[in-house]
């Protein structure tokens, strides 16, 4: 069976079997990142003094993130552009966020979230395609570099009277929610808040670090080169059932950070149908993702022919469709103790053009609370990706060529593996300091290089 098709069937039989007949859907529909108290309370009269100002309509939330990743010299015979670099090396990122709200009306909120960042990933975020950071990107800095990386309106219409409790999304006021409600969000956003969530690896600040195990590989989410886009979110949940439905513009270049100005040729439409339940009180989720992106690209096939002649590989980008699907569920199985997993696929004919480059994607993993030890605020996590190409794909990286992030000259190909477990522990209320382990195997789908191990140091303080 063709591998579409086998990945295709799996999304389907995947999807149908995550809906147990014995299922008690009584849950709410998004999972937020792990919870955790601020550190503002260390701080006397801090909580209180920002209670007093959401009670008044206005939000202030924020955190401080860093992270140190090294990793030993390892096996690297030849080299290209793209490659990641053998030498023994270590890099790190910083970023600094603040969330402010405003309430406007009834159930109307507008939130802007500046960030400072500054760092790289490994050679500035090349060479493998599951990337070890999820906190890089390609635009890495030296220096601090200030920026909005989502700036939104929020209109949440209740359709119920019942409500089901807090929401624990940083980027959302305090108070109940309505347990059936539409949710209409239009801005600056990253798709992320919305698609492709998961109780136990959705969050490289607290969870799993490895873009492929943030989200699903295979799926080219919109973006420009640091994560963001402009669009507009519909979201219906009943705390059993929700759908959600996206527009939003796509980057004018590979990896650019320019989104393209015609956003009725260049687009990106996604919908996602989420099922929740509770098995004898244990929370589960499965959600299948569909997506079509339209960008101004050009086919692998293509550009095989022209490698070398930019100018020739300019003439062959047109608007172009790109069709994705993806599939993620969670399941807390015993007190504390979770498994996911994710599969993702897109068509594989023209260039991946956002996220990363991976054609099919497989994940799963752990996530164990500390609890189990007398340690409630620390989290341990163990998982692995495995992703792949298609033959056109890998053609075009053999003869030489060069994605936005592989391109090793040539190319053995295998399909890219990694591994990660990391632990992370709760120094105080909003503090938190993670240690955590990556083995990258055929890094950037190359059997010649590698394998490469990484050694991570997380930094977290929240507010």
């Amino acid at each position: 069976m063709p591998l579409r098709r086998l990945i295709a069937l799996s999304f389907l039989l995947w999807f149908v079997a995550a809906l147990p007949a014995v299922a008690q859907s009584t849950v709410r529909g998004t999972a937020a990142p792990i919870g955790q108290s601020n550190i503002d309370a260390l701080i006397p009269g801090a909580e209180a003094w920002l209670a007093a100002r959401e009670a008044e309509g206005w939000l202030l939330r924020g955190s401080a993130n860093f992270i140190l990743q090294a990793h030993p010299r390892f096996r690297s015979p030849y080299r290209g552009p793209n490659s990641l670099g053998p030498a023994a090396t270590q890099e790190n990122t910083l970023s600094l966020d603040l969330v402010l709200g405003r309430r406007l009306w009834q159930g109307a909120e507008f939130i802007m979230v500046p960030q400072i960042s500054r760092g790289f990933g490994f050679s500035n975020a090349r060479g493998v395609a599951a990337f070890p950071n999820g906190e890089a990107f390609r635009l890495g800095s030296s220096t601090p570099i200030a920026y909005v990386t989502r700036a939104f309106l929020r209109q949440t219409i209740a359709l119920s009277d019942d409500t089901e409790g807090q929401d624990d999304d940083p980027m959302r006021f305090a108070g109940p929610l309505a347990r059936e409600r539409i949710t209409i969000t239009a801005g600056k956003v990253s798709i992320w808040d919305f698609f492709d969530d998961n109780r136990y690896a959705h969050d490289a600040r607290g969870q799993f670090m490895n873009w492929s195990l943030v989200g699903a590989g295979a799926f080219d989410f919109a973006a420009d080169a640091r994560g963001y886009t402009n669009g507009l979110v519909v979201e219906w949940e009943n705390g059993v059932w929700a759908l959600r439905a996206g527009a939003f513009q796509v980057a004018r270049d590979v990896n650019g950070l320019a989104l393209d100005p015609t956003p009725l040729r260049g687009w990106q439409a996604v919908g996602e149908v989420d099922r929740f339940w509770e098995i004898n009180g244990h929370r589960g989720a499965a959600r299948l993702l569909l997506g079509a992106s339209r960008s101004n690209s050009a086919r692998w096939s293509a550009l095989t022919s022209v490698i070398g002649d930019d100018a020739a590989a300019e003439a062959l980008r047109n608007y172009r469709v790109k069709w994705m699907a993806a599939a993620n569920f969670e399941q807390e199985i015993t007190r504390g103790i979770g498994i996911f997993g994710r599969v993702s696929w897109n068509d594989g004919r023209s260039q991946n053009w956002m996220f990363t480059e991976m054609d099919w994607a497989i994940s799963g993993g752990i996530s164990v609370n500390g609890q189990h030890w007398a340690r409630p605020g620390d989290t341990v996590g163990l998982a692995g990706n495995l992703g792949g190409l298609t033959p056109a794909h890998r053609r075009f990286l053999a003869a030489g060529g060069l994605g936005f992030l592989t391109g090793d000259g040539r190319l053995r190909y295998r399909p890219e593996a990694i591994a990660e477990t990391y632990y992370d522990a709760r120094l105080g209320p909003g503090l938190h300091a993670a240690l955590g382990y990556q083995l990258i195997v055929n890094p950037a789908y190359n059997a010649d290089r590698g394998p490469v191990s990484v050694f991570s140091l997380r930094l977290r303080a929240a507010f």
